[in-house]
């Protein structure tokens, strides 16, 4: 980190608090600040102690790359992406199911113990909702248990792909063995059968679904709506589209293969891997509105 003259420091400030207020805006929504108080600072039990490794991988920045990650490889699974095609408005709003997706992990990974639990119910119920027929004939439920399993081992890949790679730190083997692990107590409440509790249960259990997956129509929208053509202000543009190249560059090859995009290994790790720990070095920065002013490197 480079230290800034005094001089300059307040300019420097304000930008920061703009662009935090930018990021909370499309991230968190509106009423950021009563949002975040009314999970954290309430009182009560909490399902996960302050030092479990859930906390530290979903306090980091790099939660923003991982979310998107998530998004595309889930939308990979034809069930699991008809109910997002049919009950979901991501065409104009992009940002929209990554909020959705704070607020859930948000309650439930700081919030008090009947906080999260009453999050959990509200998702089951929506989920009941979540019904219909995909484009190949087969029924879906949002509530079927194989598919919340997908749902639930994409997200738990995605973030922790995502902090390894761009987080703050990395995490030990034995504190990514404890995230999957906490990671599995939201999943049994929201009725996901046996979820993983170690990494190594983690891959096997991606493992399980790969001939389920696949590039379908519907999940080359998603790609093209959330990559190539997002509904934002140029403003938003630019930092949106790094964080979407630091997300592909996560992916596996076979899934860019399946969502049709593009694959170059050396320009990645020239390239899109610095721009990725500089995207959630930025947004780190950018939301640490109590530190001092500071670029990051």
């Amino acid at each position: 980190m480079v230290r800034l003259p005094d001089s300059v420091n307040e300019r420097v400030e304000s930008v920061r608090i703009a662009l935090a207020d930018a990021l909370r805006d499309r991230v968190i929504g509106d009423n950021a600040e009563d949002k975040q108080a009314a999970v954290m600072l309430a009182p009560g039990p909490r399902w996960f102690a302050p030092d479990r490794p859930i906390h530290k991988v979903h306090m980091d920045a790099s939660m923003f790359i991982g979310g998107m990650r998530a998004l595309l490889f889930q939308s990979l699974h034809p069930l699991a992406m008809a109910g997002v095609a049919q009950h979901s408005d991501y065409r104009s709003d992009p940002w929209g199911r990554l909020q959705r997706t704070a607020d859930f992990l948000a309650a439930t990974t700081f919030g008090p113990a009947d906080l999260a639990q009453q999050t959990i119910e509200r998702i089951r119920t929506v989920h009941t909702r979540v019904v219909g027929t995909a484009s190949d004939g087969r029924a879906y439920s949002a509530n079927d248990p194989h598919l919340l399993r997908w749902v639930h081992v994409a997200e738990v890949d995605s973030f922790l792909r995502a902090y390894q790679a761009y987080g703050a730190d990395t995490l030990t083997p034995e504190e990514a063995d404890g995230y999957v692990e906490d990671m599995a107590v939201i999943a049994r409440a929201l009725g996901v059968p046996a979820p993983p509790t170690s990494v190594q249960g983690l891959r096997d259990q991606l493992s399980m679904y790969r001939y389920e997956l696949k590039g379908t129509s519907e999940s080359a929208d998603v790609a093209k709506y959330l990559l190539l053509e997002p509904p934002l202000p140029f403003t938003s543009k630019i930092p949106y589209s790094l964080i979407s190249a630091a997300a592909i560059a996560l992916l596996p090859v076979w899934a860019r293969v399946e969502l049709k995009l593009p694959y170059l290994p050396v320009a990645e790790k020239i390239v899109v891997k610095p721009i990725g720990q500089f995207v959630a070095s930025t947004i780190r920065w950018a939301t640490a509105v109590n530190q001092p002013a500071t670029i990051p490197d």
